[in-house]
């Protein structure tokens, strides 16, 4: 006669299982519904991805309050950051409704209270859900392949010169704005589902990481995991964005440092091997992008970023600690395309703080666990998603995030993947409350 699983296992299992499915459709919602369809009625706010976060809050919330323990409570680093960053994020809401301001201030406001709502239940769920090694496995192998799959579109804009989303119809939602295809000189820059082609670049560049964390070390799924990398590579030097080469460079450096030799002279091989194809299909291609960093003093990208840090100051000076209010500066007052110069602004060097805090909380959580893994694969991850995190958060330097939500949803969903393989492996021995 065969035994039954205790109850409280048997849930948390099913839920380890039901959560990377979940977590599985939030991405697809987020890479592959362009940004610019929403429901209409819900303006910025109606991102079917934004949505599903709030539907994860509540799962989140209705899992932790109805789960059975079988667990002695242990601290979570990451969901304490979290936690700090979201109740800074609510006082400087607070004392922003409490003063005096603009009537078209008050539901920009009110939609980024809603997105960070949405970006906390997908990194809660990813945190908390995840209740295996196989299953967080399966996560990062759908996370590669998405972007290996994002990859290819871009691939498609470049060869074509049509960006193809704009014919994409789905109903229930709007269109904010029509979709089309950017360039650079002569250059056209992808940027696939995306906003902008610099949230598509930080994007796949984020993903690369952990795409080649894939490629090397999942050798159960036999050839294929090779596809994502390969589309990566591809795409990333058609990509015509100076955010997507230096955070591509970023994410290398940070993953060769736990590579083996032989993995690193491979890798170094491969990109040489690659240059050289470039100069044979496209010579213009590879002096347009030593073009974009030697002339960058005179870019007016460049300039008008510099230009802002004055504009930036003075605003902060005005609520150094807590803020304006997220979302309250509008584009009317001048576009940053700096995220920190933004927050610095609106939630004050306390809220700044606590935000980066929460990027570094998770990197020096991976760390401390590459240190103590044994396995070479866990050591791996690890590095994989320091290195994915990093590209995230300095990317946030390069232009308004927090207006991009794929970038953000992405970047939050890593956080909480860390914090899912932290718990994961330094997980005690089950026993009743």
């Amino acid at each position: 006669m065969a035994l039954k699983p205790a109850v409280g296992i048997d849930r948390r299992s099913r839920l380890g299982a039901d959560a990377v499915t979940w977590l599985s459709v939030y991405a697809v919602l987020l890479f592959f519904v362009p940004s610019k369809l929403v429901v209409g009625v819900l303006g910025s706010a109606g991102a079917p991805s934004v949505l599903f976060g709030f539907a994860s809050l509540l799962l989140w919330f209705l899992f932790r309050v109805g789960a059975a323990r079988t667990t002695p409570l242990e601290p979570q680093p990451i969901r304490i950051a979290l936690g700090a960053f979201v109740f800074s994020i609510g006082v400087t809401y607070a004392m922003a409704m409490a003063s005096p301001i603009s009537t078209d201030e008050v539901s920009p406001a009110d939609v980024a209270l809603l997105a960070i709502a949405s970006w906390s239940g997908t990194l809660l769920v990813a945190h908390d859900g995840i209740s295996d090694r196989n299953r967080w496995d399966t996560l990062l192998w759908r996370l590669a392949v998405c972007g290996g799959l994002l990859a290819v579109l871009g691939i498609i804009q470049v060869l074509t010169g049509q960006a193809w989303v704009d014919r994409i119809s789905i109903p229930g939602l709007t269109t904010m704005q029509a979709p089309g295809l950017f360039s650079r000189g002569v250059f056209p820059r992808p940027s696939g589902t995306a906003i902008h082609p610099i949230e598509y670049g930080v994007l796949v560049t984020m993903l690369l990481p952990i795409a080649l964390h894939v490629a090397f070390h999942h050798r159960e799924r036999g050839r294929i995991r090779w596809f994502p990398v390969l589309a990566l590579a591809v795409i990333i030097p058609l990509s015509s964005s100076r955010s997507a080469y230096v955070c591509a460079v970023i994410g290398l450096a940070i993953c060769m440092i736990g590579w083996p030799a032989a993995r690193r002279r491979w890798v170094a091989g491969f990109g040489l091997a690659g240059v050289a194809a470039m100069l044979v299909v496209t010579p213009n291609l590879l002096g347009s992008i030593v073009n974009l960093f030697v002339g960058a003093a005179g870019d007016p990208s460049i300039t008008s970023r510099t230009g802002s840090f004055d504009i930036a100051f003075q605003f902060f000076a005005q609520h150094p600690l807590f803020g304006r209010g997220l979302g309250t500066f509008l584009p009317k007052y001048r576009i940053f395309d700096n995220q920190y110069l933004v927050l610095l602004v609106t939630i004050g060097i306390v809220g700044t703080l606590v935000f980066i805090a929460l990027g570094v909380v998770a990197i020096v959580a991976l760390l401390k666990l590459r240190r103590a893994s044994v396995g070479d694969r866990t050591g791996d991850a690890a590095l994989t998603l320091v290195a994915s995190i990093v590209v995230g958060f300095v990317s946030l330097s390069m232009f308004d995030a927090f207006a991009f939500p794929m970038t953000m949803g992405a970047l939050f969903l890593l956080l909480g993947a860390a914090g899912a393989l932290r718990r994961i492996e330094h997980a005690p021995e089950r026993r009743p409350r």
